[in-house]
């Protein structure tokens, strides 16, 4: 199964864009009738075959839909402080994504050791893998956020921070221990150089639960990998 991404796609037939036609004629030598599938990222699958095999603009006709494709049965968010080392932050967008993923946010916090992330590259990532691993919902990936602004941000479902300090606020659980089968998550996930004390209480202040994943000191971007599959991993039990 070859998947491809439009997130605007056209009916009944569609034209892949340059990149996406060269990929598909160029590199899979795809000819006219072969078939491939589209996603739109909102959870339709299009299966497809080609009817003009021209690399620069591969034309694909659709032959049938599929509505919410193998959909999520929980909603999770991560906010993330994305390392100094993008390569690392976009590891866990690929690692993520794979997973089962609904939104997340790049956080800016008083340690964050990066301000800024190109949002556009980091999209292409994400993209990448939800073609690899053959999803048709693309998570949302939201501007960088301030912490401040993400802790106090309106949330329907349980909120956890995941921080290091033992000595700062209320006593810290598992998080396989806290998570709800079906129910939306939101979880933060902060830098090197952990949440600050202040954003800890903020944090807790304004509802969040502190949360530990086990007796390992993790990365950051280890660290949301593994709530990540935390979450994934109790919804599937």
């Amino acid at each position: 199964m070859q998947l491809f991404y439009a997130p605007e796609i056209s009916l009944p037939c569609h034209t892949l864009g340059e990149e996406e036609s060269k990929h598909c004629i160029r590199v899979l030598r795809m000819k006219c009738g072969d078939e491939l599938h589209l996603t739109d990222g909102k959870g339709t699958m299009y299966r497809c075959k080609v009817v003009n095999d021209n690399p620069k603009r591969c034309t694909v006709e659709v032959i049938e839909t599929t509505p919410n494709y193998e959909p999520l049965s929980y909603n999770l968010v991560m906010a993330v402080a994305p390392t100094k080392n993008i390569d690392r932050f976009e590891w866990f967008l690929e690692k993520a994504t794979e997973v089962g993923i609904s939104e997340i946010y790049p956080l800016l916090s008083e340690h964050s050791e990066r301000k800024e992330i190109k949002h556009e590259r980091e999209e292409k990532v994400i993209t990448s893998a939800v073609k690899q691993s053959l999803k048709a919902y693309h998570p949302t990936l939201h501007p960088m956020t301030r912490f401040k602004d993400l802790a106090t941000m309106p949330f329907e479902g349980d909120k956890f921070i995941a921080h290091c300090n033992s000595e700062v606020g209320n006593q810290r659980e598992y998080l396989g221990s806290l998570i709800k089968k079906g129910a939306s998550t939101l979880i933060l996930i902060g830098p090197e150089g952990d949440f600050s004390e202040e954003e800890i209480i903020f944090a807790i202040d304004n509802g969040f639960k502190p949360i530990t994943l086990g007796k390992e000191r993790l990365r950051t971007e280890t660290a949301a990998v593994v709530a990540t599959v935390v979450v994934s991993t109790i919804n599937k039990l």
